[in-house]
């Protein structure tokens, strides 16, 4: 019985959806929408604050059992909440907002130093390169500095990218698409100290990522196995996602969001047309649903009875409306009306949560790894994250 309410609830999103969506769209104007929107997220952050133990960071919220889950400063989204509430400080400038994100960001300040892991720029650029761009600061750069020199001991350049995960029975050198969100914080580190070797280390993994994880039709596999000592490909697999030959969404979206940051960094055409490449493939997908909030994994095979991932429609839409300020007319238009109707969507009643509900997050519906029964059909604090972001780069561009 409770399998079959779990199908039902989902055959129930997936037909309302697209109504909602409409009834949305008709509603008000998005800009309206969007600054009611984040209104609302003020709130709930507030709200989010007052759940959380000190020396903890939200991860996420399980409806069915009413519990949440937090993490330490060394898990990879740990770096979510405090950028989080310094975008939204941003928007409101309520000093509540930016005084829980330094009382966060406290607790990151030793992952600077934490070589173990790819998530560097994640987890301490989101958080301490939100605070240096409002209040620029020496503790900020030398954080940021160190922990840019941190990640760059993760590169190896027989191979010519910077290792993910740590070698494994399973896995040699594994590189998942996911690290490309991590170079940016390499762009800041040579821009703020004139040290080129950060910026070869990203151009270099990019380009590496460019040739061998993406199929014939501009899709990406999520992992690549990598020998470090000849630099050969061992294996392509979709460790995220329903099958290796599948397409995961959140990594499509990953690739897309990483490779517009390469064109905003290097202003090398090829990054572009990379980007512009990912984008055709997720907006034309024929499996993508009337409103633009894609499946967990394009090729499911029990689409449309499967969960949704907010979040990779976040990261999509976000990525979309900066790439848009780079293209030609046209893809610009489609760029945007395409990011308008996830914004749309987002903010409507099928996917944000009441204010004082969903344990403290904005979104709902997000899929965090569903092969291993983690985090399905749950709010995700990387999801809010990203979905604020669109949001005020969405204000930004607008003017407004």
């Amino acid at each position: 019985m409770r399998h079959f309410k779990k199908y039902l609830t989902l055959l129930v999103l997936a037909g309302i959806s697209g109504s909602l969506f409409a009834q949305q769209k008709n509603k008000s104007d998005l800009l309206s929408t969007i600054d009611d929107a984040l209104q609302k997220a003020v709130a709930q952050y507030q709200y989010l604050a007052t759940t959380l133990p000190a020396d903890s960071l939200p991860r996420t919220y399980y409806p069915l059992t009413k519990k949440s889950a937090f993490s330490e400063s060394g898990w990879w989204t740990s770096g979510f909440y405090p950028g989080s509430l310094l975008y939204l400080y941003t928007y409101s400038h309520n000093p509540v907002l930016q005084t829980e994100a330094e009382k966060k960001e406290a607790l990151l300040e030793k992952e600077q130093f934490n070589k173990g892991t790819h998530d560097l720029g994640f987890m301490m650029y989101c958080s301490f390169g939100n605070s240096e761009k409002i209040h620029p600061s020496e503790k900020n750069e030398t954080i940021l500095m160190n922990s840019a020199r941190s990640l760059s001991t993760r590169f190896n350049p027989k191979i010519g990218c910077i290792q993910s995960w740590n070698a494994s029975k399973k896995w040699k050198f594994p590189v998942i698409i996911d690290n490309m969100m991590n170079l940016e914080l390499l762009f800041w580190a040579t821009k703020h100290s004139g040290d080129s070797s950060f910026y070869k280390i990203a151009v270099s993994h990019a380009n590496t990522t460019m040739k061998n994880h993406f199929r014939a039709d501009n899709s990406s596999w999520h992992v690549v196995n990598y020998d470090p000592e000849t630099g050969q490909v061992i294996s392509k697999q979709t460790a995220q996602g329903y099958a290796d030959y599948s397409a995961w969404s959140r990594g499509q979206a990953w690739g897309l969001y990483g490779f517009t940051v390469m064109y905003r960094a290097t202003h090398d055409r090829k990054y572009l047309v990379q980007a512009e490449k990912i984008a055709r493939y997720i907006m034309t997908n024929p499996n993508l649903p009337a409103d633009k909030i894609p499946y967990w994994d394009y090729n499911s095979p029990d689409i449309p009875a499967t969960y949704r991932d907010a979040s990779a429609a976040a990261i999509t839409a976000s990525a979309l409306i900066e790439l848009s300020g780079y293209t030609d007319a046209i893809h610009k238009t489609n760029y945007l009306k395409f990011s308008e109707d996830i914004l749309h969507a987002l903010a409507g009643p099928a996917y944000t949560a009441p204010v004082g509900q969903n344990g403290g997050f904005i979104l709902k519906h997000s899929t965090g790894a569903l092969p291993m029964s983690s985090e399905v059909d749950v709010p995700l604090t990387y999801a809010d994250y990203y979905y604020i972001e669109a949001m005020l780069r969405y204000k930004a561009l607008k003017g407004k």
